[in-house]
């Protein structure tokens, strides 16, 4: 499409070109598509997120932790960073159930909500969903004294 442009006398002046040019694929490239994520993705940036705060020893139940502990020693296994967490993930929200073990002496309800703080900050910041809820159940208190079941070693045969 050419513009003409008229003096007041009715002489042509110039020509000016106003064409648009032609935009391919209907939009912005980057809305272009759907990204999907995995619950399993956000478990394991929460399960890190959780472990990173001070009075976490752990994460999951006493049989999760066994079995875990057993999986970790087999040749070729690597640790369960998901392990305690649970992720319910929708297309633009996700929901968080994480089973701790806190330190003997550190105030539950101060190392529940860091958790809170940790997780909701990194699951937001890495993926882009909002997080609803997360539901934190304290499952044990780690005692000074207490072996660990991780380090425990198998019996020696003399």
């Amino acid at each position: 499409m050419t513009e003409m442009t008229t003096t007041p006398d009715g002489d042509n002046e110039s020509q000016v070109s106003t064409r648009k040019p032609t935009r391919r694929g209907g939009g912005d490239p980057a809305t272009r598509g759907r990204t999907t994520i995995a619950d399993g993705v956000v478990e394991k940036i929460a399960g890190l997120a959780a472990r990173d705060v001070v009075g976490v020893h752990a994460m999951g139940s006493g049989l999760s932790r066994t079995l875990g502990a057993v999986r970790d020693r087999v040749p070729g296994g690597s640790k369960s960073v998901s392990r305690g967490v649970k992720a319910e993930v929708g297309e633009v929200q996700t929901a968080l159930d994480l089973e701790i073990v806190v330190d003997y002496g550190v105030s539950i309800g101060d190392v529940a909500r860091a958790v809170r703080e940790n997780v909701v900050a990194a699951v937001e910041r890495m993926t882009g969903l909002e997080v609803v809820e997360v539901n934190i159940a304290v499952s044990d208190v780690k005692l000074p004294e207490e072996e660990e079941e991780e380090e425990l070693q198998p019996p020696r045969i003399q």
